[in-house]
């Protein structure tokens, strides 16, 4: 699977500087978020999860090619079976879920339960959360932006608070596509904060390239 935008937006929005020890990533596909954490902070522990065979089999090779491998780790499972198993919790946790709540198959499973709302319903997403979160952790997300009040009044429910969140479009003209959220368990007030990717085809804001140049040659 190609990389996408979202999980450069989310693997370069999230904040490390509370040093977390530990960091989860749900859904890690071939697990540049967790790559990009691993390069960001001092974690000792990056764990990620995938139930998708092949993804997880080039999510385990990228691991071990990279100079983060002693600290990074990816369980083939899913959320569920990681919840009834894992009694640890994390400092941070990370999820660029299915984004498609709406259900469109392309005729490739894999390609769908990559992006498809039905393989992991957000309510299951926050319910797991609510369980791998330490009291002190923070959970970020990336999620269409029709989507947000719907999952921050989910959240909420589960004691799960939004801090953060910035809103992203494609270009001034365009509509807001994606909305970055994080969460705690403090409830306080909200940062929220714009993002605009291009100018124009390919010409990206001087604000896109700032939080992204780290991770791209081209930037």
């Amino acid at each position: 699977m190609k990389i996408g935008t979202d999980g450069v937006l989310l693997g370069a929005w999230t904040t490390v500087d509370a040093n977390p020890e530990s960091i989860l990533d749900i859904g890690a596909g071939t697990g540049v978020i967790s790559l990009m954490l691993a390069q960001r902070s001092h974690a000792e522990v990056v764990d990620a999860l995938e139930i998708d065979a092949d993804a997880y089999e080039q999510c385990v090779e990228n691991f071990e090619l990279s100079p983060w491998g002693d600290r990074l780790y990816c369980y083939h499972a899913g959320l569920d079976e990681f919840v009834d198993e894992i009694e640890d919790q994390y400092e941070l946790i990370v999820c660029n879920p299915p984004f498609y709540s709406e259900t469109v198959s392309s005729g490739n499973v894999q390609r769908d339960q990559a992006r498809q709302n039905e393989f992991l319903p957000f309510n299951e997403l926050l319910e797991g959360v609510s369980k791998l979160l330490a009291e002190n952790g923070v959970f970020n997300t990336i999620i269409p932006f029709k989507e947000k009040d719907a999952f921050v009044k989910m959240a909420a429910d589960l004691g799960l608070f939004l801090k953060d969140c910035m809103h992203v479009k494609g270009n001034s003209e365009a509509d807001f596509k994606r909305v970055l959220l994080a969460f705690s368990r403090k409830e306080q007030d909200c940062k929220v904060s714009e993002l605009i990717i291009e100018t124009d085809r390919h010409q990206y804001t001087p604000d896109y390239v700032e939080l992204t140049k780290e991770f791209y040659l081209k930037m």
